[in-house]
């Protein structure tokens, strides 16, 4: 498992559309890192109380900010936006599309600090920068294995290399179902709970066809045919028949393997000449969500025949 070292361009880069951000000082400051996941507003610190200043996070400014540093005498302005870019911060964002003053400019300049406003009012701001800041903070691995959306569950099918899997996927493909990535699927843990699912952006919408090459999955069956991220909801694994030991016959006895500290259900189907592993693999996930909504046939008739015999057995 690894988290992803953010930095102030990645995080612009990728949140410039939705936080409305614009780069207008310290350019050359873009490739510091930003070590927390959150945002602090420093007025505190401008106050200069710096005891339990958070330096390593976003600094944003907004009105109350904004106007306390206007109050302030050019030389006690000087000073206080000095304080505050040499504890080495990532980045200072102004809100609501206030520009910071030419002190602060040049002072950013100086420190390499890069400065960004936006037309957003505060608290939206910060609300949707934590959330961005979660997904890109968020914890993450790669599975080597193919994944699919079935109807709302998602599947990550893992197997030998040559077993068959991107064969499954492209019948479950022709049946409606929806690509997520092929071969290798990137995964990351959200909110502690939820493990997502998508692919490498370089392969994204495509997938390998051994005799066939690279197909476009997009271009080929429609947009439909592709879905960016999905949550994982079961892990199938493709062994061949004289590798399984003991094929479950009745599936009383759920199996998980964990992904990033999540158990996820799992289940290991045989491959053998002649199997529709397709249609097995779109059965596994029809499967998954009776259980989910709190119905197992398997169980329903374990108990169904333990009634019977009690009641033979009472004759």
């Amino acid at each position: 498992m690894q988290r992803e070292l953010v930095t102030v361009e990645k995080f612009y880069t990728e949140n410039a559309s939705s936080l409305q951000l614009k780069l207008i000082a310290g350019a050359t400051g873009l490739k510091r890192f930003i070590r927390e996941p959150t945002v602090n507003r420093p007025g505190l610190a401008l106050a200069g109380f710096t005891k339990y200043f958070a330096s390593k996070r976003v600094q944003v400014l907004g009105n109350a900010e904004a106007h306390f540093l206007r109050s302030l005498p050019r030389r006690e302005r000087e000073a206080r936006y000095a304080a505050l870019l040499n504890f080495k911060i990532p980045c200072l964002v102004f809100c609501r599309d206030f520009r910071p003053d030419r002190l602060c400019l040049k002072a950013a300049e100086k420190a390499d600090v890069p400065i960004f406003n936006s037309p957003l009012i505060t608290m939206k701001f910060i609300n949707l920068a934590t959330l961005a800041m979660d997904l890109m903070f968020a914890p993450r691995v790669t599975e080597m294995g193919s994944m699919v959306d079935i109807l709302g569950v998602g599947v990550i099918i893992r197997g030998e290399s040559g077993i068959g899997k991107s064969e499954c996927v492209l019948a479950l493909i022709e049946r409606g179902y929806s690509l997520v990535s092929d071969d290798v699927t990137r995964v990351t843990l959200v909110d502690g709970r939820d493990v997502m699912g998508t692919s490498p952006e370089l392969t994204r919408n495509h997938i390998e066809i051994r005799g066939i090459g690279i197909v476009n999955v997009a271009a080929m069956f429609g947009v439909r045919s592709v879905r960016r991220e999905k949550r994982v909801d079961l892990v199938v694994t493709l062994k061949a028949w004289d590798e399984v030991e003991n094929v479950d016959r009745l599936g009383l006895e759920d199996d998980y393997v964990k992904i990033l500290g999540v158990e996820i259900p799992q289940i290991t189907i045989p491959v053998r000449p002649g199997r529709d592993l397709a249609r097995l693999i779109e059965v596994a996930a029809f499967q998954t969500k009776l259980k989910t909504s709190g119905y197992n046939p398997a169980k329903e008739l374990n108990e169904r025949l333990i009634a019977k015999m009690t009641q033979s057995s009472g004759l």
